[in-house]
């Protein structure tokens, strides 16, 4: 079993949303998130005083799938927050070596 963790843009949740669903795959985490990367923030002036602005708003989207899925659910948070800009965002791919519901106590490896 895989965990994918993709911090992308707030405006491309949807996008991946539908991308996911297109493949099949619709258990996931949505969180939000403050961070910085290669974009590094940007300046701004408000009422005449320049501030900073480093920590950019991101969406944390955490996906766990099995081993056999991984590719096609990374190819989605892929193509669903794709837009070309600097910024678009990072996916980070996991082992999970068990889960178990909580529900039925089943678990999955």
């Amino acid at each position: 079993m895989k965990l994918l963790i993709a911090y992308i843009r707030p405006e491309m949740l949807s996008t991946v949303k539908k991308a996911l669903y297109a493949k099949g795959i619709y258990a996931m985490s949505v969180t939000n998130a403050l961070g910085s990367g290669q974009q590094k923030g940007f300046t701004e002036t408000y009422r005449g005083v320049v501030t900073e602005v480093n920590l950019l708003k991101k969406i944390r989207v955490e996906v766990g799938v099995p081993a056999d899925k991984t590719e096609e659910a990374l190819a989605a948070l892929q193509t669903g927050a794709y837009t070309g800009r600097e910024g678009d965002g990072i996916i980070f791919v996991q082992d999970v070596s068990k889960a178990v519901r909580v529900r039925t106590g089943e678990a999955a490896v």
